[in-house]
């Protein structure tokens, strides 16, 4: 694995959800090790400080700490937004990084969407608009996570919350489309406000983290078979890598002078399933300007939130 290097970031806040393991624990470790303070909202309290110790055992004096976070809880949200402004930081790095993925069954968060939607979409759209006066005057990256599944991914606007008709993997899809589409979206709201936030977008390919248990395994009594398949292919060296690996193209895309808003940055191997980070051109449905105002628009009716018109 060609590693990348990552800028001293000594003085900069960042902000990194998802990250009492799996790539967020990856990327809080290394914006910690190039000087970063860095915040971890997390779900889980107990896990959360599992983290923050491991990163100080393996970065002398990291500054790192957690505060509550449930993206499937707009009113968590609102709090903890509200802690935020009232500490009133500027925040120089937000990477919308948590996510849930492919539940067997339809579940919602506590406003009533459909979870992966609500989490890994509206959760994230509402933290940037409640903490957008702080992104701004940090100058902010903003990197969001999505996934090559938006390739495939499609908007229905008539069942946008999956309640006619749920199918783990289509909903995944239009959750991370979503992703893509804000990001996107954000860049170019950011350039045509004068907000001065540079917004991007990134994927991990195949990487092996809790991600394959945490979702598919929702309401079973028996595991999935996910991760023993996702284990096999990485023991083989086959369309999967390490943490390690995955989280370079979003490091990249939140700390490299070289990414640049509105990029779409994934690995560059085959299939974008494993390998170094690389610029990608936004996949087809991303292009589609009028689709993500629209997705926008919706977003924050759905959230609660409003931001700046331009």
């Amino acid at each position: 694995m060609k590693d990348i290097s990552v800028p001293h970031l000594t003085g900069k806040l960042a902000v990194v959800t998802g990250a009492s393991d799996g790539i967020g624990l990856g990327l809080a470790e290394r914006l910690a090790r190039a000087g970063a303070e860095v915040l971890m909202p997390v779900r889980n309290a107990a896990k959360g400080e599992a983290a923050v110790a491991r990163i100080r055992s393996s970065v002398a004096d990291a500054a790192v700490s957690t505060l509550a976070l449930d993206l499937a809880s707009l009113n968590s949200v609102a709090a903890l937004a509200e802690h935020l402004t009232t500490v009133g930081r500027p925040i120089n790095i937000l990477i919308n990084n948590a996510g849930i993925m492919m539940p067997p069954t339809r579940h919602t968060t506590s406003d009533g969407f459909e979870l992966q939607f609500g989490t890994n979409h509206l959760g994230h759209v509402a933290l940037v608009a409640r903490i957008l006066p702080l992104l701004r005057e940090g100058r902010a990256r903003v990197t969001t996570m999505t996934s090559s599944a938006a390739r495939t991914g499609k908007i229905n606007w008539d069942d946008l919350q999956s309640e006619r008709s749920y199918a783990p993997i289509g909903s995944y899809r239009t959750s991370k489309l979503a992703n893509l589409l804000f990001g996107m979206e954000l860049d170019r709201r950011s350039t045509a406000g004068g907000w001065g936030v540079v917004s991007n977008v990134a994927h991990p390919g195949t990487t092996l983290t809790n991600l394959y248990t945490a979702g598919p395994d929702m309401g079973r009594q028996k595991p999935s078979a996910y991760k023993a398949i996702m284990t096999r292919l990485a023991g083989w060296g086959l369309f999967v890598q390490n943490v390690d690996a995955g989280l370079l193209p979003t490091l990249y895309a939140a700390t490299s002078p070289e990414a640049h808003g509105g990029g779409l940055y994934v690995p560059d191997g085959l299939g974008h399933f494993t390998g170094g980070p690389t610029s990608q051109t936004p996949y087809k449905p991303a292009r589609n300007e009028a689709l993500a105002a629209r997705m926008w628009e919706v977003s924050e009716r759905l959230a609660g939130v409003a931001f700046p018109r331009v």
